[in-house]
């Protein structure tokens, strides 16, 4: 079933830093580190498994708030980062086993379907979530829900949007805001290389944004209505062979990691050696964290689209944060993410802290929030990006997390995009042998 329109978002993640947050040691497979946040000695201690390193800001933020507001239930939050897959496989094992899971985990959205198989082993979030329906995006609770159960709480919306190095495509005498086709990204890009000798954008291989973002535009998927694989599908072919001929054409080019939101890519980025990165607007916290060279020279626009009047954004990536079936207090842990997460307080330090797109769509209307001169994200950007928010609000398009995403996530990203873009293979071909090799898996 397809869902048009910003009430189909997808969501993203609730991800932690772990800096100047009390103690912190080494634990197999990750680090733990203990959040305080003036919480006294008779306040309960929670665990949190996350797998990305940049959030804790916000977190911290809001269990202080949380423990000075509510004296008789402080908390202690002891939060572990691990490797994606190692996280994930472990939390995998912790819950179907009842053994050794923590009280409240992320679980990205590829992944989510899999948790949600059989009887989840996750705690309902009906509860909690009640008080905040009517003033979040009502799809943000529904991507994280089985048979009438919420079990995932996002963060923000991920509108994708395109991020423009200025000062490169000034050089080559080219506006970012005339890019309004594909046609004029490749004549663009087409113009940089030949003045500059540098890249306008990515060609992906370790993730399937640029491939999300393309069929989306088309109103496809990379799943049928019954959440069956489509990946050869004809929109699926289109999107990359425009792709590769943008490849073929010197305007985009693979990149150290396989994608923008790398350690290896923002390095390639903060060199100035690529234009142009199309990814969700969480990629902010990328660009101002790990790539302050860049400051004053990042603009953001809508996405480039194949025909003027298609949609030009969708919703990209995604975590649901949740409480498991062992948590030390369950019902302390469900109001805390539910405080933390959903709240009117908490989206509006989402985005004064993180630069994320709320999930509370009223604080993008709140101009002495979206435009405060003082905000790092206000300072860091070329333009206001509440102001591209809001002009394609009503066009962020969804793709749908079935359990068939984490085979097809993972095999795009490990075999089939690498076969187009480093070892040249047919894209036609190389999507069938994709269909073909997901639907086995899948039997």
């Amino acid at each position: 079933m397809k869902k048009k329109g910003f009430l189909a978002l997808m969501v993203v993640a609730m991800v932690v830093f772990l800096a100047g947050c009390g103690g912190s040691s080494k634990e197999e497979g990750g680090e733990s580190s203990v959040l305080n946040a003036g919480a006294g000695d008779n306040a309960t201690e929670l665990s949190y498994w996350t797998f990305v390193e940049l959030h804790g800001q916000h977190f911290e933020k809001m269990l202080e708030k949380w423990n000075a507001a509510n004296p008789d239930r402080q908390i202690k939050l002891n939060v572990t980062v691990m490797p994606y897959d190692d996280m994930h496989n472990k939390l995998s094992i912790a819950v179907q086993t009842g053994v050794g899971a923590p009280d409240i985990a992320d679980i990205e959205l590829g992944k989510f379907p899999d948790f949600l198989a059989g009887t989840p082993q996750l705690e309902p979030l009906n509860d909690v979530a009640e008080p905040y329906k009517g003033t979040v995006v009502q799809s943000q609770l529904d991507l994280y829900s089985k048979e009438g159960n919420i079990y995932g709480l996002s963060t923000h919306v991920g509108a994708t949007v395109a991020f423009y190095n200025t000062e490169i495509l000034e050089q080559a005498g080219v506006d970012y805001k005339t890019i309004v086709t594909w046609d004029d990204f490749k004549k663009a890009g087409m113009q940089v290389y030949e003045k500059t000798g540098k890249y306008m954008g990515t060609a992906d291989t370790s993730a399937i944004w640029q491939e999300s973002l393309l069929l989306a535009q088309q109103g496809s998927d990379l799943t049928d209505d019954a959440g069956n694989p489509k990946v050869n599908s004809p929109e699926m072919v289109k999107a990359l062979t425009m792709l590769k001929d943008l490849q073929d054409n010197n305007v985009i080019s693979t990149i150290a990691g396989g994608q923008p939101d790398t350690e290896e890519a923002y390095g390639e980025f903060n060199s100035g050696n690529y234009a142009t990165a199309f990814m969700p607007l969480w990629q902010m916290s990328r660009y101002t964290n790990y790539m302050a060279d860049l400051q004053g020279k990042i603009a953001i626009a809508p996405l480039p689209v194949f025909e003027k009047g298609m949609p030009r954004s969708y919703g990209g990536g995604g975590t649901g944060t949740v409480v498991t079936k062992t948590a030390k207090d369950v019902q302390l842990a469900k109001d805390f993410i539910a405080y933390a997460k959903l709240s009117l307080d908490a989206n509006i330090e989402i985005w004064n802290t993180l630069g994320f797109d709320p999930i509370n769509m009223s604080v993008w209307d709140m101009k002495d929030v979206t435009h405060n001169p003082e905000n790092q994200f206000v300072k860091y950007f070329v333009n206001n990006p509440f102001d591209v928010l809001n002009e394609i609000k009503e066009e962020i398009q969804l793709i749908k997390s079935t359990s068939a995403s984490p085979t097809i996530n993972n095999v795009l990203c490990t075999v089939t995009l690498n076969e187009i873009f480093e070892d040249g293979k047919d894209v036609q071909k190389a999507l069938d042998d994709a269909q073909a090799q997901i639907e086995q898996e899948l039997k």
